[in-house]
């Protein structure tokens, strides 16, 4: 019992060292070293099943330091299994928002369609053709109103700076 003993607590403290090799691991190595360490999580788990069946084959009186150090065991390996798989929720919740991300970046954003909708529903509502006509020239003159406004505050901001610094 004691050589199984020390051979799995040498696991959990090498499957500790493997959890922080798992936060500073590349996108393309995180895979290989997550399935290592269930591997060894998993190797562990059975190492402890057989442990317990020991305790109680273990004399009476060194049964139950036998059973504690049994349990500390699972406690430590149920840990690091409970950190294993937050790690893994972290990484897919990232990866997700990577993916939405990328999918809102290369979505092209248009307004003729949205125009041409707004026209048919005009033309719905009953507005004739030279309303809807007057209507875009004044969108187009509002147009040059706004930049014609930017740049007279841009120069008259750049005025300003200059002359009071």
């Amino acid at each position: 019992m004691e050589a199984l003993y020390h051979q799995t607590n040498k696991q959990v403290h090498e499957v500790q060292s493997y959890m922080g090799r798992l936060e500073t691991s590349d996108k393309q190595s995180v895979h290989l070293v997550e399935n290592e360490i269930q591997a060894r999580i998993d190797k562990i788990f059975s190492n402890l099943e057989r442990l317990e069946i020991f305790c109680n084959k273990e004399p009476p009186n060194k049964r139950q330091n036998a059973k504690l150090r049994v349990d500390q065991l699972k406690y430590d390996i149920q840990h690091l299994q409970t950190a294993l798989r937050n790690f893994q929720h972290r990484r897919y919740a990232r990866e997700q928002q990577e993916r939405q991300r990328e999918e809102l970046l290369a979505r092209t954003f248009t307004t003729n369609g949205t125009q041409k909708k707004i026209l048919d529903v005009a033309n719905m509502l009953g507005l004739s053709n030279t309303v809807m006509r007057l209507i875009e020239k004044r969108a187009f003159q509002d147009k040059y109103f706004m930049i014609g406004g930017m740049v007279v505050t841009c120069v008259v901001m750049f005025l300003v700076v200059q002359y009071l610094t």
